[in-house]
């Protein structure tokens, strides 16, 4: 059986969560309050959802900044838009509109 008891598992959760007040425009409140409710969860659940999200979003983008300094756009534009001489695959076609 496992030493640790329900209670402290409890204690060992609630240590390592963090409070945090916010302040957010009463229409941007509404609108999560009303997406929250729909989902069926609470507006504190969708608030640490959404930062959830965004944080390794911004790591993403922070990661592939360097890359995207060194990009050489002219040189991309040129190897997109040269022609191989092979039709496209099946479904590759560019579409019609």
């Amino acid at each position: 059986m496992d030493p640790e008891t329900s209670a402290d598992r409890t204690k060992s959760v609630k240590a390592r969560m963090w409070a945090y007040a916010s302040r957010l425009p009463a229409s941007i409140k509404a609108e999560a309050e009303k997406i929250a409710r729909e989902d069926g969860t609470s507006l504190n659940q969708f608030a640490a959802s959404a930062v959830a999200e965004k944080v390794p979003a911004i790591r993403d983008l922070n990661y592939f900044a360097p890359f995207k300094a060194r990009a050489n756009l002219d040189e991309l534009d040129r190897i997109m838009q040269r022609k191989t001489g092979a039709p496209p695959r099946p479904r590759d076609e560019a579409p019609e509109d």
